[in-house]
């Protein structure tokens, strides 16, 4: 039996931290039900991150849209910034009290996830970045961490159900496994491309048994035309200077004919790597890096209760709205009732937090993660390296 939860317990309020379920029976008791504004805010991001790039939120409307509240909300893939409310739910509290952890949880490791693909496609620009994480983390979300990774920035998934859930073909080369079960990378990636539909590109693993310059010009020759790229999953116990065995490789390839091999690259590679890789590797495989990526510290706090500003300490109270300049990206996070339409630049603002759920209604259409993806992928153009 698997310790997971399911989603009808999720959608009943079950996956709850108990100091809202005891929450709820004293409010009940003591028939308190005020009508409140909440807001979700991460007021710092991890280690070194300045932006990121909020998701999580298909699966939250999916919880606040069974319940009487209004939602406002950024769109799925939107990058924000610290303090920059990114969602918030209007209603009587004990209608929603209890949502809090499952609404936290969807928005913080979501949020995480794609931010750190985002932060490897940025630094690999056209490259192709592979998600290979998903056999780090638990099964039941593998899809979850895959969709995020995507919509993040990763061109493909190795999950064959995060392709179904994404509408993409899984993307994936050989394992060390069947190079050792055949016993040679020659031989296996020979049986590849005869067992194969020819429309699956031929990616040779070549650091199993061999050096792997001398590995790559063996499959090269092998192959000939057929062969699309050469994988380094080689061990960071065997590494040594990463950087020098690729330019070795490469160079060999080039001088006997076969530039047009590409070079993959996998196994614990970090962010700091990619500058100095990116002039020789046309593909990165990411796996734990990104499925294990620090979550996002998101924090829901009350701040209007019965249609008065009211917050904690150390949280600006009221409702408030985000608005976002398209021509100089200056933001600026305003009270509610605020109108501000031009910037300084002279751009006009736009504002970030759309009404998504109103008397019962899903009022925005919820985009595919092609859409998503391609969403985020421009915002990062904009981005500083």
């Amino acid at each position: 039996m698997f310790h997971i939860a399911e989603e009808k317990e999720i959608l009943e309020g079950k996956i709850t931290d108990v100091y809202f379920d005891r929450t709820l029976q004293i409010l009940k008791n003591k028939k308190i039900n005020p009508k409140v504004k909440a807001e979700f805010v991460a007021k710092n991001l991890p280690g070194e991150w300045f932006w990121a790039v909020l998701s999580g939120i298909e699966e939250v409307m999916c919880i606040l849209k069974e319940l009487p509240v209004k939602v406002r909300a950024m769109s799925e893939g939107t990058v924000f910034y610290p303090n920059q409310p990114v969602l918030e739910i209007e209603g009587n509290y004990q209608d929603f009290c209890v949502y809090e952890t499952a609404i936290l949880g969807l928005l913080c490791q979501a949020s995480g996830i794609a931010t750190k693909a985002a932060r490897y496609k940025k630094l690999a620009g056209d490259r192709l970045v592979m998600s290979f994480g998903a056999r780090r983390m638990h099964p039941v979300i593998a899809p979850m961490i895959e969709r995020n990774a995507y919509i993040g920035g990763c061109d493909g998934v190795s999950v064959t159900k995060s392709g179904d859930i994404i509408g993409e073909d899984p993307l994936g080369t050989i394992p060390h496994a069947l190079i050792i079960c055949i016993g040679s990378a020659v031989d296996s990636i020979k049986a590849f491309d005869q067992v194969m539909e020819p429309g699956i590109n031929r990616v040779a693993l070549i650091d199993t048994f061999l050096d792997e310059k001398f590995e790559c010009l063996n499959v090269a020759e092998a192959m000939g035309d057929k062969l699309y790229a050469v994988r380094f999953d080689t061990p960071a116990s065997r590494r040594g200077d990463f950087y020098h065995i690729l330019r070795e490789s490469r160079w060999e390839l080039d001088l006997r004919g076969f530039e047009e091999v590409k070079i993959f690259v996998s196994g614990g590679i970090k962010e700091k790597e990619l500058p100095q890789l990116n002039s020789l590797v046309d593909g990165y495989g990411i796996g734990t890096a990104i499925s294990n990526a620090p979550v996002v510290d998101f924090s829901m706090d009350i701040v209007e209760v019965d249609g008065k500003p009211l917050a904690k300490r150390g949280k600006c109270s009221g409702s408030k709205k985000v608005l976002r300049c398209p021509e100089c990206h200056k933001d600026l996070i305003l009270p509610f009732e605020k109108e501000i339409e031009t910037c300084e630049c002279g751009g006009k603002y736009k504002n970030l937090l759309y009404t998504f759920i109103a008397d019962g209604k899903v009022l925005q259409e919820l985009p595919t993660p092609r859409k998503i993806r391609e969403y985020v992928i421009d915002q990062l153009k904009e981005l500083p390296d």
